[in-house]
């Protein structure tokens, strides 16, 4: 994907004011708007003016573009990191057009919120403030267990030149047992303040899980890698799997091969209903790196006659 430079398309310093970023977009805009320019690029130029005017005049989306700005090297495609977005704190969608930007814009700001609503002049006017939206992180374990946990979010503020500066929000979140990636926590009143008095807006989290050297989810399920023995695989065995809570005794059958799958009902995150376990079957051989080991193999080789190509070897 091609990164987006914004500033340089505004022709501004990354440490630029709100006040030179709106002051260079109205120029730009008066020398490429299509009704009035005579460039022959006027149209696509002012398409990339737009986009970048939309990202750094809002402090929301310039403050996580300023995240991902860190990462870009010159001269390579761009990908962001998994989760890079994690604790941003944004408002309600803009609700632009979707393809009105490029597809750097859409993957990385779509989510994202507009600016905030200004407060009405009126002063019996009242309004509900808007909801505020995050995603969190949290360990597979969580979801096993239910917890309150201590969590810290991003968000952003303006200095007095008007350039964002990210200032940590830390709040005292319960998790619910079960919860699974994707599903969203409600902080009722945490979102943003409302006008004339108005109730305050709610603060939406979207929950993501942390990468885990064993587990994996996808949705209810949990996914595990389990290696095995070649005699566990032959001749099917009893063995005991942890679990982010506890642990199980699962029945290896007789003749299992790497690559195969085993499901265990009810054993995965425990929603309503509960997800399953399955686990990945890998046979894992023993090193022949002693005298003792190589005996072994060399008479099984012999007893068993086996040739693992034949039924390749008899297609060829």
């Amino acid at each position: 994907m091609k990164y987006q430079d914004y500033y340089a398309t505004l022709g501004v310093k990354p440490d630029a004011t709100a006040e030179e970023i709106k002051k260079s977009f109205r120029k730009l805009a008066r020398k490429y708007h299509p009704d009035v320019s005579k460039e022959q690029d006027a149209e696509a130029r002012m398409k990339d003016i737009n986009e970048a005017h939309a990202v750094l005049s809002d402090p929301e989306k310039r403050s996580a573009y300023d995240q991902l700005r860190q990462n870009h090297q010159n001269g390579q495609e761009f990908s962001a990191s998994p989760n890079w977005d994690a604790g941003f704190e944004f408002s309600d969608p803009s609700g632009h057009q979707q393809g009105q930007f490029s597809d750097f814009f859409e993957q990385y700001f779509g989510r994202m919120g507009g600016k905030s609503k200004t407060a009405p002049h009126s002063q019996s006017f009242q309004m509900r403030g808007e909801d505020h939206h995050a995603k969190v992180m949290l360990d597979i374990a969580d979801s096993f267990t239910g917890t309150a946990k201590s969590i810290t979010l991003r968000t952003t503020q303006l200095d007095p030149q008007g350039r964002p500066v990210i200032v940590p929000r830390t709040l005292n979140v319960k998790i619910p047992k079960g919860i699974s990636a994707g599903q969203t926590i409600r902080l009722a009143g945490q979102g943003a303040p409302g006008y004339g008095g108005g109730s305050a807006g709610d603060l939406m989290l979207e929950v993501q899980f942390n990468p885990h050297p064993k587990w994996n989810c996808e949705g209810r399920n949990l996914h595990q890698r389990l290696r095995i023995a070649p005699w566990e695989a032959a001749l099917g065995a009893s063995v005991t799997i942890p679990l982010p809570d506890s642990q199980i005794k699962v029945r290896i059958p007789a003749h299992s091969q790497s690559g195969q799958q085993l499901r265990v009902r009810g054993k995965g995150l425990p929603s309503t209903p509960p997800g399953d376990l399955i686990l990945d079957l890998q046979v894992v051989l023993p090193a022949a790196d002693t005298d003792k080991a190589r005996e072994l193999y060399e008479k099984l080789a012999q007893e068993l006659n086996f040739n693992p190509r034949q039924e390749v070897d008899s297609h060829a």
